[in-house]
């Protein structure tokens, strides 16, 4: 039953919208809340974080045609998202062994990105059922594919914390004949390999920011009915991006530890 079929004929026609249903809304308790109080636990020397690289702001630039499942007469609305599939960071030379260790930094990078916009369009079309003053909205979802790179460095400021990465080793010992000791023997060696496995740098979404001309390609003329199956779009994507690594800090700070009585039993 609709909200109205308790009217009388003379009270609504069939034409009459329905009236807005009524809806009984759910009361809520109060509840109350205090501070749980704390007291100071073991003292912290190390922990392991993510530390923020870089935190760049990439203008990209984007231009495509797209074509429409029906012949439009007109863009309504569009909604735009950012979708990323790939950030990734490359280090270029030179490199920073850090003292008294086989680790090394670098200053200089290249910051690969590759994702996609989310384009939402809702357009009228020339065959759009009209009822009464409404036109019905017709729907359609494109995806447009970006990729590329930037550069990163301590020298533009734009690599704000160095990276930290390990170098894998290789060493290899070889013997003499067992017969004499002017001959090698080719069948005998020691190997030793040290290899370290590091903290993967990766991308965080922080912010798109999007300027975008549209205009129907080709253009229609001047006296021809106005529709159009595919238009042109002009793109400035400004990208904002983090780029982060998860590295050990030394740190000076004391831990703390909530007071919940009741829960550990009285010394």
């Amino acid at each position: 039953m609709g909200c109205n079929d308790n009217l009388q004929p003379n009270q609504a026609s069939q034409s009459d919208p329905p009236g807005p249903c009524p809806v009984t809304p759910t009361p809520l308790s109060s509840f109350t809340s205090a501070n749980t109080a704390t007291v100071a636990g073991p003292l912290v020397n190390r922990i392991k974080v993510p530390v923020v690289l870089a935190e760049p702001t990439i203008q990209i630039p984007i231009e495509t045609t797209i074509t429409l499942g029906a012949l439009a007469t007109e863009i309504k609305r569009v909604k735009k998202n950012v979708f990323l599939d790939q950030v990734k960071l490359v280090p270029v030379a030179p490199f920073t062994r850090v003292d008294g260790t086989d680790f090394f930094t670098f200053s200089r990078a290249k910051l690969f990105i590759a994702g996609h916009i989310r384009k939402n369009i809702e357009y009228t079309s020339a065959g759009s059922s009209i009822v009464g003053c409404t036109v019905s909205l017709i729907d359609q979802v494109v995806d447009i594919p970006f990729t590329g790179f930037t550069e990163l460095s301590t020298t533009a400021g734009t690599l704000i914390n160095l990276p930290i990465l390990g170098i894998n080793e290789t060493s290899e010992s070889s013997f003499h004949s067992d017969t004499n000791n002017l001959n090698a023997r080719l069948d005998k060696f020691f190997f030793n390999n040290l290899v370290k496995f590091n903290e993967q740098p990766f991308g965080e979404l922080v912010a798109a920011n999007f300027f975008e001309l549209d205009f129907a390609s080709p253009e229609p003329a001047p006296e021809a009915t106005f529709t159009f199956s595919t238009f042109t779009e002009k793109i400035v994507l400004e990208l904002t991006v983090k780029v982060l690594q998860t590295q050990q800090l030394a740190i000076a700070a004391t831990s703390v530890v909530p007071v919940l009585p009741g829960l550990t039993p009285p010394l």
